[in-house]
């Protein structure tokens, strides 16, 4: 149940902390652990990565069969899942549209075709030939010894082929995720400023190119703190947790003990375990628990979907260096230095959440940012996350003051002491409100454009 708890825990969740990135990053190990063949690319496991994010396939997939002949149960299931991420497009019609032949029997060309039939009943410039369509883009890219187009597909052939086609499919209709996304730059230096939301769903992917090919050309990647980096766990555990013989029984209210024992039995959940909480990891432990399957998926999955997530394991892959504006320790240290009221009033909104859940709920106001940020559209990001965010208080402040004006400053100095380009991800609220990270960086002096003009 501990290990549960941990894995659940966030730092950062809806209303007081989902814009802060402190994911205990026990799941860097689990994304690690996947019997992928070391021998693959680092190209290839970029694509898997991404085709996890469309939602296209589970990463139960990544077994002793990965590399195998696929099923033909797994080949519906792809295909079907395939379908109805494009489909989501809605895309016209096309009407001249008819179906090439198909064999079903699995092969490589079997499955070109009809990942082929999917798309092109939409008007979209696909052509007639579909192996030469699949080629022309990149999608069915072949060996030594040619496309082995009569070969059984193997269970990691068929998703790189399918995870690819969305990809195309996407770019040829002009559509993805566009993100709250600034820019500011001097003579020498650009630096991409994108807004993250720290959970997601495979709704958010993939992201529009233009904000791809702008981290793929950066040459390191910025971040509140760098969660895949595991050694500070210790240190997290450490904070988080009573060590002294004390317990949360010790430090909150009595009702608001007796709103924690309502909410431990509603879950099933044994007080031994949760009591030995402080009561900022607490609340972030139910928020999290609180979102279970709200969007048809668990915590830790939809963590796997976040913004930050994604760019962190492609800077990984593609050996881009990480640059923490924060870290998890400074992160740790400004939850633990908050007074006990604050922490037991964020705990008591997060039971009351719970125990008389509104229509404003946390997964309401989280399906508005993920349309808002999908859309671009920072004036309803900002409105709906300004609404959530509250009025003054001793925690807002300590998620979004003094913060926004330290990594403002660090953002500074990259554009006066380095060359190049640069990729900042942190949580969108701190380009969001009065004072800013964005309002600091106007008042030293650079002028911050949005990314989309």
């Amino acid at each position: 149940m501990m290990k549960k708890i941990l894995k659940l825990t966030s730092a950062a969740l809806l209303g007081a902390s989902l814009m802060l990135t402190t994911v205990v990053p026990m799941i860097h190990a689990e994304e690690q652990s996947s019997p992928l063949s070391p021998s693959i690319s680092n190209r290839v496991i970029e694509t898997l990565v991404e085709g996890e994010k469309y939602g296209i396939y589970p990463t139960t997939w990544y077994d002793e069969d990965f590399h195998k002949e696929i099923s033909t149960d797994k080949v519906k299931e792809l295909l079907a899942l395939t379908e109805k991420k494009i489909a989501s497009l809605g895309l016209a019609e096309n009407k001249n549209y008819k179906p090439v032949i198909v064999k079903n029997d699995n092969t490589r060309g079997d499955i070109v075709m009809r990942l082929y039939n999917i798309v092109a009943r939409y008007d979209l410039p696909v052509g007639t030939d579909a192996i030469k369509f699949m080629k022309d883009h990149n999608i069915l890219q072949g060996y030594s010894n040619g496309l082995q187009l009569e070969y059984k597909a193997t269970t990691q052939q068929a998703v790189l082929l399918a995870s690819r086609l969305i990809k195309v499919t996407y770019e040829l209709a002009d559509q993805g995720a566009k993100g709250v996304a600034w820019v500011v730059e001097d003579e020498d230096t650009i630096v991409y400023l994108l807004g993250s939301i720290h959970l997601g769903t495979p709704d958010l992917y993939p992201f529009d190119q233009k904000l791809v090919k702008a981290f793929d050309k950066a040459d390191a990647l910025l971040v509140e703190a760098n969660i895949l980096d595991t050694k500070e766990l210790d240190y997290y555990v450490e904070k988080a947790m009573y060590s002294d013989g004390s317990t949360l029984k010790d430090a909150v209210a009595p009702e608001t003990y007796a709103k924690l024992e309502k909410v431990a039995k509603l879950y099933s959940l044994p007080m031994e375990q949760l009591t030995l909480q402080k009561p900022w990891m607490l609340s972030s432990t139910l928020s999290m628990l609180a979102m279970d399957n709200s969007f048809g998926m668990t915590p830790q999955e939809m963590t796997k979907h976040g913004i930050d997530m994604y760019f962190l394991l492609n800077a990984d892959l593609q050996k881009k260096p990480v640059i923490e504006l924060e870290g998890m320790k400074a992160q740790v240290d400004m939850f633990n230095a908050l007074s006990l009221e604050a922490q037991e009033q964020s705990l008591v909104a997060v039971l009351d959440s719970i125990i008389n859940p509104s229509e404003e709920n946390q997964s309401k106001v989280l399906q508005e940012w993920f349309t808002s940020w999908k859309q671009g559209n920072v004036e309803e990001f900002a409105k709906s996350f300004q609404a959530m965010k509250g009025g003054p208080s001793e925690y807002n402040e300590m998620l979004f003051g003094l913060r926004d004006e330290q990594m403002a400053k660090k953002i500074t100095n990259v554009l006066k002491e380095k060359k190049g380009t640069y990729f900042v991800v942190v949580g969108s609220g701190h380009f969001l409100g009065e004072k800013s990270i964005r309002y600091y960086l106007d008042k030293n002096g650079y002028k911050v454009k949005p990314f989309y003009q």
